[in-house]
């Protein structure tokens, strides 16, 4: 059973950074497609970035493209989404998800295992 546990959300002021962490359990980690999800209230989940098993291919949305980067370490089985240049459109609940694939999804429903999120809230 893969578990995923998200953490390094929190307060920031707009033009900040974070570092989100998606750490895995349960599985090789290395066998796996991530995305990273966010969701505000009153929207729906939307997709911020994802990254191939071995970390050669990655996508983001244009909303993060120049300001986030996804990264892995497989041998920590930890993703992360290092976010720059943070705007208040940023806060949300981000979530990881996980699908074991060698393709890469940008797409919610193709992912089969999610964490239970960690809130980000950027100030103006």
């Amino acid at each position: 059973q893969v578990q995923l546990v998200e953490s390094g959300g929190g307060l920031v002021q707009a033009g900040g950074s974070l570092r989100l962490s998606c750490a895995a359990s349960g599985v090789t980690f290395s066998r796996y497609a991530v995305g990273w999800f966010r969701q505000a209230p009153g929207k729906e989940r939307e997709f911020v970035s994802a990254i191939n098993w071995s970390g050669g291919s990655t996508y983001y949305a244009d909303s993060a493209k120049g300001r986030f980067t996804i990264s892995r370490d497989n041998g920590k089985n930890t993703v992360y989404l290092q976010m720059n240049s943070l705007k208040p459109e940023d806060t949300a609940v981000y979530f990881c998800a996980a699908d074991r694939t060698f393709l890469v999804f940008t797409t919610a429903r193709a992912y089969d295992y999610w964490g239970q999120g960690t809130q980000v809230t950027v100030s103006s």
